[in-house]
């Protein structure tokens, strides 16, 4: 069974369906590439899927270790390259919680964004810049 189930509802739209939660997202083409940008872009669901799932990994690592990210801020900035249109840059700044992590704990948490899925899985031609925001 696929993961998830797509329909084009025409003007550039997609209802996108992930078959286990029954829950749904739309995408639009983006304003300036003949769309409405009225959801997030095809490009934009590639951009937060590697900053989700390099927090994921993060959250992974904080829960087996007793390390609470909960709270974590993740800004998103995608960056479009032409010739061909594709994503050129992905930034992705964390904005950690106040807290006292110690500098073991804030390696390893840099270092958890190297064994993210998404971001092995882009092409290497896609820029990826991770930052951290420590508040301690």
């Amino acid at each position: 069974m696929a993961t998830i189930s797509a329909r084009y509802l025409g003007d550039l739209r997609m209802e996108c369906v992930h078959n286990q939660s029954r829950a749904k997202i739309f995408t639009d083409a983006p304003s300036d590439n003949q769309g409405k940008g009225e959801a997030f872009s095809p490009t934009d669901l590639c951009a937060t899927a590697l900053g989700t799932c390099a927090m994921t990994i993060i959250g992974m690592y904080g829960k087996t270790h007793g390390v609470d990210v909960t709270g974590t801020e993740v800004e998103i900035t995608k960056t479009m390259s032409a010739d061909p249109r594709r994503i050129g840059k992905i930034e992705v700044v964390f904005k950690m919680p106040p807290r006292s992590y110690s500098a073991k704990e804030k390696t390893i948490m840099e270092r958890c964004t190297a064994s993210c899925p998404v971001h092995l899985t882009l092409h290497p031609d896609v820029e990826q810049v991770f930052t951290f925001i420590w508040q301690d």
